[in-house]
């Protein structure tokens, strides 16, 4: 490639279904390596199926690239170009390259039809893999193929062909399903008169049973994963590592990071394996990462498009959702579970049973730790915003390590919380505040 010539990739999905998960990971190398280079990428939307096509698809694409946060550059409709498609056709047919061919009609012999064949020269041709080095395949197996319906009417691989010409495209970067189709193209690009780009195929991503991972199959679309909560950065980043290395060990990576460190060099060429407990774990610490008050929109936003009610005290326990949970899902699961019903300005008060951890502990010694505890949380200002959880704990763990942690802990957090599980009294004294802290451990004072 001449140096002077500016980077042009593109990813051409065809709207006839929901995105598939490899769609987006193909869409994400194209735009890191136009980026780290200092081209340009865009999405044609390949809509030359007029029976499968819809227009919802059309939407839902671009929605879903806008989602993941990785735009195109320019984006347009194969459609859109019918008339320039229609000229060239008719090219290479005055120029005796391509032919009208009148032959039986497929789903019914006793019609015929017009279809344009392209003559082709069977030459044996080589095309240079970025990822797979040198690929020879005999053209003459393929005869003269089918490039349109009619000269109104051209199909996908004339399409392709004619638009990555005029476009400019200097590198096709697609999935290795589409190595076969990369002669017939040649072959058409050459007899058109275009700059042949350079190609690179990656490898499938493939289930845990090495098959083809599948939308049917194994709900590989990327609305399945929005539906259960992932994050944009965490399929982003978890893609890029699907059949690429960076040579390092780091894991964890921003878009940014990618478009500095992505290279075609180190993409593998065997199918990589996705793994849904990966990606979970990408999601969890994705969210670690995100400030409270966006992890908050967010969670907040998942539950209005799911229709789940957003309790009052969302933006409190938010942090400690972003650390427990590993999707958006599971973080709504948990905000309106039984875990966190201590946040309401009443509970249900414990069972004496409880409290003493099904008798593992003694009333009189837990009834005596729960008033000194209670002594120790009123000498706290709580004006000045003290109440905070690392001032409780400083005051509260020495007589805990004095007396024995589980022994002083375990009715607190119970008297506080009201439940067996729940989040550790520290945080939770620091969330209800000093009031209900001393109200709710006087109850159960009361009951032992």
């Amino acid at each position: 490639m001449n140096p002077d010539q500016k980077v042009v990739t593109r990813i051409a999905p065809s709207p006839t279904g929901q995105m598939h998960i490899g769609t987006v990971r193909t869409a994400l190398f194209n735009y890191l390596y136009a980026k780290q280079n200092g081209g340009t990428y865009f999405v044609r939307i390949e809509d030359t199926d007029k029976e499968r096509n819809k227009e919802e698809w059309v939407e839902a694409i671009w929605e879903d690239f806008a989602w993941c946060a990785i735009p195109p550059d320019a984006k347009y409709r194969t459609s859109e170009r019918l008339a320039r498609h229609i000229e060239l056709l008719g090219s290479l047919v005055d120029s005796g390259k391509a032919y009208i061919s009148k032959e039986p009609k497929k789903d019914d012999p006793s019609q015929t039809v017009e279809v344009v064949r392209l003559k082709n020269p069977g030459t044996i041709l080589t095309f240079h893999d970025l990822i797979r080095g040198d690929i020879t395949i005999d053209t003459t197996e393929l005869g003269d193929f089918v490039i349109a319906r009619s000269l109104h009417d051209p199909l996908y691989h004339f399409a392709v062909v004619a638009d990555d010409g005029d476009a400019g495209v200097t590198h096709v970067l697609r999935a290795e399903e589409h190595i076969s189709n990369t002669p017939r193209q040649i072959l058409i690009l050459e007899a058109l008169g275009f700059k042949r780009p350079m190609y690179a195929h990656f490898p499938l991503i493939l289930a845990p049973d090495r098959a083809k991972l599948s939308k049917r199959k194994h709900g590989a679309s990327i609305e399945n994963y929005r539906a259960q909560g992932f994050l944009p950065e965490a399929i982003i980043n978890y893609l890029a590592l699907l059949g690429w290395n960076p040579g390092t060990e780091q894991e964890l990576f921003s878009l940014d990071e990618l478009v500095v460190a992505f290279s075609l060099e180190q993409v593998h060429k065997a199918g990589a394996i996705f793994d849904i407990e990966k990606l979970k774990w990408f999601n969890s610490e994705h969210m670690k990462r995100l400030p409270a008050r966006d992890f908050e929109l967010r969670l907040r936003t998942f539950m209005d498009v799911h229709q789940k009610e957003v309790p009052s005290y969302l933006e409190q326990v938010a942090h400690l959702l972003a650390n427990r949970s590993q999707t958006l899902s599971e973080a709504a699961d948990l905000l309106v579970s039984d875990e966190f019903s201590f946040m309401h300005d009443t509970i249900a008060s414990p069972a004496k049973e409880m409290l003493l951890q099904q008798g593992k502990l003694d009333a009189v010694t837990s009834k005596n730790h729960l008033q000194k505890l209670s002594d120790l949380l009123m000498t706290i200002d709580d004006s000045a915003g003290n109440f905070t959880e690392p001032t409780i704990k400083s005051s509260i763990m020495p007589y805990a390590d004095e007396q024995g942690r589980g022994a002083v802990l375990w009715p607190l957090r119970v008297a506080l919380s009201g439940r067996e599980k729940s989040p550790d009294p520290f945080t939770i004294v620091s969330l209800i505040g000093k009031e209900k802290t001393l109200s709710r451990i006087a109850q159960a004072i009361e009951l032992l």
